[in-house]
């Protein structure tokens, strides 16, 4: 018999019992693979197995030659889903010389390519054999174990399988941590230790990713440095490591050990054997330069990090700078240390200062007793003047950058003292701080290498680089020579404090993370974020319903490194950021506060901001000078010891248009440029752009909407709008019922639910509506223009909707009316109403909606059971005095919202203010004349009766539905005065204004027929969609004739 035919009948038998298994037919395919060479051996350990590892590795000695997964004979293996599918995309991806197998079928891929495919039974009643395919599987498998690695060459081509590697580590460390949960082992003691100096709140799942990266880089930076490109291991790794790097070798003492565990060492081995593949030297010899302009580790890490994890960067809200960037921001702080400070060697100076050092030791009396004060003591120690930080250093760019302004001149000058300058006047001086492992790893191999490249050699033992693992956001604590936690990251935490605490940091540049809401600042650096939130003047509490921005990531850097100057009395910052702190009003107590601590400080605003749809004044495209929507701006600021008493003086500029040519301009320009001119940062908002003062004067004098309406609230968040959202009654009704009965678990996977976050799970959604489950719930929601839709409201916060907002939208269940508009806005300006709740994205597509309902409704515990208009008494009454006719009389409050609603809708409005309309909730003119009152609230009342769609408003809708076919939405387009829905049904006579004309964000010609895409429209909807059509070509038509007097009567003004 063949070993095919023994390891069928054997599979038959393993069948026969009845009681089968995967694992039962194991030792059947691990007799196979042995018998096919006696110099391979077939290893299949369960350990490695249940932390991730395929179930045999395939050997020929110590060398691994591919690797074995099998399932049992009933899997489809050509229709895995689920975990076994990720699981085999994993696999493809990582090992290149693989078998799947269900014992049966054999596919064989290499590089991730399925290369051939045997059946060598059936799985019908029972298993049966086809002799005829047996020697075609023997073939095939003695082709498997001759593969032999091929030669990398290609840089792009080493990230990816370095990547492939990383995630299979990634998977392993994640099970092997799990199972360690409660053991005391020595990978579960680094976690712990991580935990406890860096990232508090990491989970195991998140340290084994960033673990896994950094062993990644850690190869790679080994074999970098490796003079043997033929032979290369995880033990040699640890020797070929640079000294100048003491962490990375520590991490490796247990990577490169003989105890390491066995369920890790196949991975890490095999990670290894992608390196000895690749002479990494010279591909990255080919990759570039890094004193060019192109980084070629920049290049190589995205190529890597777009393989290993592409969402990893937008979570970590990391971008890697550009050089024209770095080089202006480097080139400006090195420029104002000659200029501002007098240092005619700027970034290159070697002037030192005297300073008190911490020792770390309590203070003793002469007797050596300790003081009862509990300070420690403290040493006169000279260091240099000009310390440079980066502390969100990345893979190195600002410091590389620094590196390279700074060689030239001193090589000029004595090239025979470039090697003793590195050790003792730069590397002591030059710092960096980075939370993220494999970025740190990356940045000193990137200093490692430029200074090689510049020329340096060591002269003897050379010092470490100044870059440490740390969170920059924490205090620096004194040393403490009793650290219980891992010793190799509790020695870089207590380093990295040390520069924290007693180095007296000059120059802070780099380039911050964004991260939108990053979290509650708490401890230090929530404290010293406290001057944020203030109003300018730093005396009041920031009157901002919601400043959850100011927790942005950018600003607890900015607000960190501007202490960091504060404290050693001068110094520049220079950082490029999110540009949304220049204008915001929620940030005016940040940009008060530095002016308050700079004396000079220069904006260059790149724009690119493709959320706000920016464009260029001439009209043309505007592009960011990263690959995000969110635009950015360079900020240059500096305080010296003789500073000005009084604020900053700003100074602006701005650049626009493609990528290319913004990377040019900065390349040729500096702080001196012409596009520079200073700013009037005026009170209340101390805005950091250029504005015309005499209409922000003007628009100033209306009255704010939040005044006038003063009880007001954001739109409903459902947090799950496929669940909680119906445009059919009866359907969400018994969707809520059906949703209510299940088990959570079985909830999240029929409704695709996904997991839970911080204010909504399937729990409390299933809690809330069980509290009192009852149809009369349902109601209709203003879900965007012209399209509501059915919700399940009980108004209670976490509950099945999200935030219902039911401060607010407790009065819409009731007869109501409201104005919905937004206090920033990326959309166009002016508002929209509605008469029931609404989303909090009904108006504005990117920004958060508000809701000013026109009446209140009492409570049942409230005395007073009447119906109160939403306005600010005295507001009102000088409006109705303003507004009395001899005609119309005294107006009520529904014409009064009609002003309002009318006035946001007249296009001089909208075009003067626009500056002002972006950044803030609208303030309304007071009415120049009785007449242009009672003018514009008649056309806001047309305007409000057209988009709460009264058909009285409405009128006829000649736009005729055409042609034959299933009125299936496809592909809605517009041409030649028809909107098509497919290929060949139409809206007829159809207004060109209203395919385009925008409500908010949106376009609800288009929105609504995209919304339903794939569904067939009713005979209502097809009505509904002509009324929609109807009421944009109207609303155009109308907000055409309104005109107004921007400037208000002498009389009139908020403040009165």
């Amino acid at each position: 018999m063949s070993i095919v035919a023994d390891f069928i009948a054997d599979i038959q038998k393993v069948h026969a019992t009845g009681k089968a298994t995967e694992s039962t037919y194991r030792p059947a395919l691990q007799r196979l693979l042995a018998s096919v060479s006696p110099d391979v051996a077939a290893l299949n350990e369960p350990r490695r197995v249940e932390c991730g590892a395929p179930d045999f590795i395939i050997q020929r000695g110590e060398i691994v030659i591919g690797h074995v997964e099998a399932k049992a004979p009933d899997v489809d293996l050509r229709a895995m889903k689920g975990a076994n599918k990720e699981q085999q995309e994993r696999y493809l991806k990582a090992l290149p010389n693989l078998i799947y197998t269900n014992g049966l079928d054999f596919d064989f891929y290499r590089n991730g390519e399925r290369i051939a495919s045997v059946t060598i039974a059936d799985y019908l009643m029972g298993i049966q054999p086809h002799p005829d395919q047996f020697e075609a599987l023997e073939n095939l498998l003695r082709e498997f174990i001759a593969q032999k690695p091929q030669t990398i060459t290609s840089p792009e081509v080493l990230a990816k399988m370095m990547a492939a590697k990383a995630v299979l580590i990634k998977d392993v460390l994640t099970n092997a941590l799990r199972a360690d949960r409660d053991q005391d082992t020595e990978l579960a003691e680094q976690y712990n230790a991580f935990k406890e100096h860096l990232i508090h709140d990491i989970t195991l799942e998140d340290f084994a990713d960033i673990y896994a990266e950094t062993i990644a880089y850690g190869m790679f930076a080994a074999r970098l440095h490796d003079p043997t490109p033929d032979t290369f291991s995880r033990t040699e790794a640890m020797d070929l490591l640079p000294k100048s790097n003491p962490f990375l070798r520590n991490l490796f003492s247990y990577i490169a050990g003989p105890n390491l565990d066995d369920r890790i060492r196949w991975i890490i081995d095999d990670l290894a054997k992608v390196f000895q593949a690749a002479n990494v030297f010279e591909i990255m010899q080919g990759f570039g330069k890094l004193t060019g302009k192109d980084d070629p580790f920049l290049h190589f890490y995205e190529t890597f990090l777009a393989a290993y994890n592409p969402a990893k960067r937008k979570a970590r809200g990391v971008w890697y700078t550009p050089e024209p960037v770095v080089n202006f921001i480097v080139r400006a702080v090195d420029d104002v240390l000659r200029t501002e400070f007098g240092l005619a060697d700027g970034l290159a100076d070697t002037s030192k200062v005297i300073i008190d050092w911490d020792t770390g030791q309590r203070e003793t009396t002469k007797k050596g007793e300790l003081r009862k004060s509990g300070k420690n003591a403290t040493v006169k120690r000279e260091v240099h003047k000009v310390q440079i930080l980066d502390p969100a250093t990345g893979t190195g760019t600002f410091l590389a950058e620094v590196i390279k302004q700074i060689a030239p001149r001193v090589k000029a000058t004595a090239p025979g003292a470039w090697n003793r300058y590195v050790e003792t006047e730069l590397i002591p001086r030059l710092h960096g701080f980075e939370i993220l492992m494999a970025s740190y790893a990356m940045c000193h191999m990137k200093l490692d290498m430029i200074l090689t490249e510049m020329g340096y050699q060591p002269t003897g033992a050379p010092p470490r680089l100044s870059v440490y693992l740390t969170n920059s956001l924490e205090e620096g604590e004194p040393v403490d020579q009793t650290l219980p936690f891992a010793q190799w990251l509790s020695n870089e935490v207590k380093q990295a404090n040390t520069v924290k605490r007693d180095m007296p940091i000059m120059c802070v540049i780099g380039n911050p993370p964004y991260l939108g809401e990053g979290g509650v600042s708490e401890g230090w650096i929530g404290r010293l974020m406290e001057d944020y939130k203030k109003e300018p003047g730093g005396e009041q509490p920031l009157n901002e319903r919601n400043s959850k921005w100011l927790n942005d990531l950018y600003v607890k850097f900015i607000r960190m490194s501007s202490y960091l100057i504060e404290k050693n009395g001068e110094g520049v910052l220079g950082f490029i950021t999110n540009h949304g702190y220049l204008d915001n009003p929620t940030f005016r107590g940040m940009r008060w506060h530095l002016r308050k601590t700079f004396d000079r400080i220069w904006v260059l605003d790149l724009h690119g901001n493709a959320k706000k749809k920016e464009v260029t004044p001439e009209g043309e495209p505007d592009k960011n000078v990263f690959d995000i929507q969110q635009g950015v701006a360079i900020i240059v600021a500096v305080k010296t010891k003789d500073g000005r008493e009084a604020l900053a003086e700003v100074m602006h500029g701005d650049l626009w248009g493609a990528r290319e040519v913004k990377y040019k301009a900065l390349e040729q320009t500096n702080l001196t440029a012409p596009l520079f001119s200073d700013v009037e940062t005026t009170a209340p908002h101390y805005a950091f752009v250029k504005r015309n003062l005499a209409i922000q004067a003007l628009y100033e004098k209306g009255f704010a909407i939040r005044n006038f309406m003063p009880v007001n609230a954001a739109g409903v968040v459902t947090a799950r709008d496929r669940l909680t959202l119906d445009d059919d009654k009866e359907r969400l009704w018994n969707r809520v019922q059906d949703f209510a009965a299940l088990e959570p678990e079985a909830a999240r996977a029929k409704y695709g639910l996904g997991p839970d976050v911080q204010d909504w799970k399937v729990a409390w959604a299933q809690e809330d509506v069980n509290r009192k489950l009852s149809q009369e719930n349902i109601v209709p929601i203003a879900y965007r223009p012209f399209d509501t839709r059915w919700t399940y409201y009980t108004g209670n916060s976490r509950g099945f909707l999200c935030r219902p907002r039911d401060e607010v939208m407790r009065h819409l269940k009731q007869e109501n009316l409201a104005l919905c508009t937004n206090g920033q806005t990326k959309d166009g300006y002016g508002g929209f109403t509605v008469k029931t709740i609404g989303g909090h994205k009904l108006y504005g597509a990117y920004d958060i909606n508000t809701y000013f309902p026109l009446y209140l409704y009492p409570d049942d515990q409230d005395l007073d059971q009447t119906r109160r208009v939403n306005f600010d008494p005295k507001l009102y009454k000088r409006l109705q005095r303003l507004a009395e006719h001899p005609k119309h009389g005294t107006p009520d409050e529904v014409q009064v919202f009609d002003y309002i609603y009318g006035v946001l809708h007249c296009p001089a409005y909208r075009e003067t203010y626009a500056e002002f309309l972006k950044i803030d909730f609208p303030r309304i003119p007071w009415p120049a004349s009785p007449d242009e009152f009672w003018d514009i609230s008649a056309k806001g009342a047309q305007l409000r009766k057209l988009h709460l769609m009264e058909p009285e408003a409405i009128g006829e809708t000649p736009y005729p539905f055409m042609g034959e076919g299933d009125n299936v939405v496809d592909k809605p387009a517009f041409a030649d005065g028809k909107v098509w829905i497919n290929a060949t049904q139409y809206f007829d006579n159809a207004p060109e204004i209203s395919w385009g004309f925008y409500i908010g964000g949106y376009q609800p010609a288009q929105k609504w027929l995209k919304d339903r895409k794939g569904r067939a429209l009713s005979f209502d909807d097809i009505k509904h969609y002509q009324r929609i059509l109807k009421i944009l070509s109207e609303t155009d038509r109308i907000m055409q004739t309104i005109t107004m007097t921007l400037e208000p009567p002498e009389d009139a003004t908020e403040e009165e």
